[in-house]
């Protein structure tokens, strides 16, 4: 009897333990953060961080999203993941995380560093709805390697922190709760694709879950993946539907014209797309597509609904220069280096409504591309550039080492990692150029990369190494590849033609990353040591320098053969006060009326480039001596 209270007793001192735990992490304030976004409070206000669905071009009805708080392990004396064969045990005043902000997080409620060893355990259940369809398990990315158990038992494992990935638990669950079990490794040795999330990073460091996690009930046979490629050149759209049995009949419809086209899963089928309404910055229209997988006898068996876009990018010569061509015409492309750190997320906006910031102010300033730089976003971050008609340049998070007695295999693994990216993202119509490489950054093979990247995606534009000329300081910049679409350099000080990129035979000229001018803006900075390339005194020095700036573009566009240009940055990023905005997003640095003028204008007349023919004058070169 005594034991029997006892045990009674300790079961409701560690129940009320894990709620003050699980109530102090729901109980935080604004006050608790270092620099809190416009949306921090909203977080802490919800119960379901990032409710939106996560995959809006391959959308079904019926899911259910788990993002919220689980409980927690982690640390380099929790056993490590990757040899794991068993789920480890929890203790019941286990820490809670904030799914889906990284530990190192202040939205996590743990906001530590150097964990390397994560585990995640929360409890699911099937809705009864789903009746006896099968369940997959839906991890939007985790970083960077992740093993699966339910119940207890492995399910599986994935190798990748940037990328999406699944499991059919099915066969695991049973009808009442189950126990779901995460865990995580990220060494943060550079070795990965890491970018700068890794140990030569720039910014925070972070690991584990950090994109969505959900569940969809499907039948036996579903469909897998969507690809879809737009061809202007046939105006028509070409569909592959992959299944998980090949063989199966595909039925495709446009809501526009009602367009019905018929084909075999994992095999491509075309939809005619007569007088095609084209995407453009201006226009980005987005046509709806449901697609349907058929059984042996002609049943529906999977449903989904999608989205395309008719639009073409090239390079070709107008006045016989090599320039980037948008549907055929020249569009200079105008663009902000975009990061994606958040002061209170790090690698993980707090809502949807931040992400959606980001963008349009971008676009309420007059750009027209965003450069993804060295992060893949979720791909709810894509239909928005998708819907806003922002062009994107999608960089692949490096790697920092390289060149170690285990080169073979690092090299082997950025290569699969760059392919998945590319899988992954590749019916997105906003996406108009992969970047392999940055600035020599754990950069190997790069002709060789870039040619392949060429081939394996013939639709779009590849600037192999964008900024040739710069390096790390243990590395040496290898020079330009040769190749791929682009003359690509980056440049931060005085703007004369030295600096400027020139096209060659082949490719266009780009200018991947100039510009970052930094302010200072009391109460608004990370506590760090702030720099940029160069500080001015106030908003106005800084609006009239980018206006300088752009001006000096313009004339290498108009009379250098330059074909896009990416001004450093959209926002500061704890010690880069060179943004737009404040790192929190709460001021504006400049004269967004300014910005958006000096910007349209450029983009405006470059579309008047090969209309008119050249005036033939002297030209000087100042100062003259």
């Amino acid at each position: 009897m005594i034991e029997n209270m006892i045990y009674r007793l300790l079961t409701c001192l560690f129940t009320a333990i894990s709620l003050l735990i699980s109530f102090s992490i729901q109980s935080q304030t604004l006050t608790d953060f270092t620099l809190p976004t416009p949306w921090t409070e909203e977080v802490l206000s919800s119960e379901l961080p990032l409710p939106e669905y996560p995959r809006p071009q391959m959308e079904r009805s019926e899911w259910e999203n788990l993002n919220g708080f689980w409980d927690y392990m982690g640390g380099k004396n929790q056993p490590d993941p990757r040899s794991a064969e068993t789920a480890p045990t929890f203790s019941d005043n286990a820490d809670k995380i904030r799914v889906p902000f990284v530990p190192e997080s202040e939205l996590s409620g743990l906001a530590r560093s150097g964990e390397t060893f994560m585990w995640y355990k929360r409890q699911i259940s099937v809705p009864k709805s789903w009746g006896n369809k099968r369940v997959l398990l839906h991890f939007g990315a985790v970083d960077h390697f992740a093993t699966i158990f339910i119940n207890g038992k492995k399910v599986g494992t994935h190798t990748g922190g940037y990328t999406a990935f699944n499991f059919d638990i099915t066969d695991y669950l049973t009808k009442n709760e189950n126990t779901l079990v995460v865990g995580a490794h990220d060494a943060n040795d550079g070795k990965v694709p890491c970018g700068k999330n890794g140990d030569k990073g720039d910014y925070t460091f972070s690991s584990g879950i950090w994109q969505t996690v959900w569940m969809e009930p499907v039948e036996r046979e579903y469909i897998s993946k969507l690809k879809l490629i737009p061809d202007l050149e046939s105006n028509r759209l070409q569909v592959t539907a992959s299944a998980i049995r090949k063989g199966l009949k595909v039925k495709v419809m446009t809501k526009e014209g009602a367009v019905n086209a018929s084909g075999i899963s994992d095999e491509p089928l075309y939809i005619n797309i007569e007088n095609p309404h084209l995407w453009t910055p201006d226009d980005p229209f987005l046509y709806d597509l449901n697609v349907q997988l058929l059984d042996d006898r002609g049943k529906v068996i999977d449903d989904v609904n999608s989205y395309f876009a008719m639009r073409s990018v090239k390079i070709e010569k107008v006045d016989g220069i090599n320039r980037t061509l948008l549907n055929g015409k020249f569009e200079f492309q105008l663009g902000l280096l975009d990061q994606g750190y958040w002061p209170d997320g790090i690698f993980t906006a707090p809502t949807d409504e931040a992400l959606l910031y980001d963008l349009e102010l971008a676009k309420q300033t007059g750009f027209n591309v965003v450069r993804k730089h060295i992060k893949v976003e979720p791909q709810r971050w894509y239909h928005h550039c998708d819907k806003l008609g922002l062009l994107v340049w999608q960089d692949m998070p490096n790697l920092w080492y390289p060149d170690d007695v285990d080169s073979v295999a690092v090299r082997q693994n950025f290569r699969n990692e760059l392919k998945d990216m590319i899988d992954q993202l590749i019916s997105v119509p906003s996406i108009v150029m992969w970047v392999p490489f940055n600035e020599n950054w754990g950069a190997f093979e790069v002709a060789d990369i870039t040619d392949w990247t060429k081939k394996y995606d013939p639709t779009r534009l590849v600037n192999g190494l964008s900024g040739y000329n710069y390096a790390p300081h243990y590395r040496l910049a290898p020079g330009d590849p040769g190749n791929g679409d682009f003359v690509d350099l980056h440049h931060y000080g005085k703007m004369e033609d030295k600096y400027f990129p020139m096209p060659d035979e082949h490719r266009a000229a780009s200018f991947g990353e100039f510009g970052g001018k930094g302010l200072f803006v009391r109460g608004h900075m990370w506590p760090v040591p702030n720099n940029a390339y160069e500080i001015v005194i106030n908003e106005d020095v800084l609006s009239d320098t980018y206006v300088y700036l752009l001006n000096e573009v313009e004339q290498r566009m108009l009379y250098r053969g330059l074909s896009a240009a990416i001004y450093t940055q959209t926002t500061d990023v704890e010690h880069e006060i060179n943004g737009l905005v404040t790192y929190d997003r709460k001021v504006e640095k400049m004269d967004f009326q300014k910005v958006k003028w000096i910007n349209t204008e450029i983009i405006k007349n470059g579309r008047k480039l090969g209309e008119k023919k050249k005036v033939s004058s002297i030209v000087r070169e100042y100062p003259v001596e």
